[in-house]
């Protein structure tokens, strides 16, 4: 079976994101008043062959932990889908 994960790798709400200040500054000074704050993460997309939808999600949860976040500075969710 074939899945498709579409993950969303964010940085702590606690640490600092000089990305999101970056981008809020900017949108602020194209008078784009009302943005109160903004965040910057990833959006990774997987393509991967599984026997089920349970392997599948194991195998995203590996690679999340072991190489697509930081566990000290960011947090992960993601959604898996049969294509």
């Amino acid at each position: 079976m074939n899945f498709r994960a579409e993950i969303n790798v964010m940085p702590h709400k606690e640490l600092l994101d000089p990305q999101g200040k970056a981008v809020a500054s900017g949108l602020h000074k194209m008078n784009y008043t009302g943005v109160q704050d903004v965040r910057v993460g990833k959006h990774i997309t997987i393509t991967l062959s599984a026997a089920s939808k349970e392997e599948a999600t194991k195998q995203v949860e590996e690679a999340c932990k072991k190489l697509l976040a930081n566990a000290i500075m960011e947090g992960y969710t993601f959604e898996l889908s049969e294509v």
